[in-house]
């Protein structure tokens, strides 16, 4: 795994972390990085309702539309030439800043069926998605950067199979290794975010994007 390959890993992972903590914390609860939490979150609503449970229900929408824009788009970049991995950087950080914009007119957040709060949660879903989306595309060689239960399962297979004597087995839990650390850090650091800036805080993410779009080769 080159270095390069690995500071994307780092970024990517602590990005998605970041997000998807200060989501949770500022939307009611939303999982905006991944699905799978949405729907325990829902059928736990179905025996418990609260008024959080719209947002949930219109984040999957939105979420398979976006991984299919994406798609489009990158089959699209890939035919003219273009720096797709670039681009698909680019169109995540123009969700991102939507979606701080958005929050900054939905201000205060405190309900969770307000028009520009149900705004915000799809259009942050809408950004991840897009990460979802591009991460398998065209990082398929790399850990995953959003979803840290299958990297964390690898993981572990990997650490057994080191200590069995594979010498391989060692190589490979590098690759899955930063991710994981930089997804938790991520996490950590989303939720101080939201205290200390609000859904401000989702600027340091397009920091991130940014520097990944100026650094992307492709």
């Amino acid at each position: 795994m080159e270095r390069g390959d690995i500071k994307q890993g780092i970024a990517l992972g602590f990005l998605a972390g970041y997000v998807d903590t200060l989501g949770f914390v500022g939307l009611f609860g939303l999982f905006t990085a991944h699905v799978t939490g949405n729907f325990v979150l829902i059928g736990r609503a179905l025996i418990e309702p609260s008024q959080s449970i719209t947002i949930k229900l219109m984040v999957f929408p939105v979420f398979i539309l976006f991984v299919a824009l994406a798609r489009l788009a990158i089959l699209y970049w890939d035919r003219r030439s273009a720096k797709t991995l670039r681009n698909s950087f680019l169109f995540q950080l123009a969700m991102m800043l939507a979606t701080v914009v958005c929050a900054w007119h939905a201000a205060p957040v405190v309900r969770a069926s307000a028009p520009l709060t149900l705004m915000t949660g799809m259009l942050c879903a809408g950004a991840m998605a897009v990460q979802n989306c591009y991460g398998k595309l065209l990082l398929g060689k790399t850990a995953a950067t959003t979803v840290m239960t299958g990297n964390v399962t690898t993981l572990v297979i990997e650490l057994v199979d080191s200590l069995r004597g594979d010498p391989e087995a060692i190589g490979r839990c590098k690759k899955l290794t930063w991710p994981v650390l930089a997804f938790a850090a991520g996490c950590m650091s989303g939720g101080v975010g939201f205290v200390l800036a609000g859904f401000h805080g989702l600027l340091l993410p397009c920091v991130l994007l940014v520097w990944l779009a100026w650094s992307a080769k492709d």
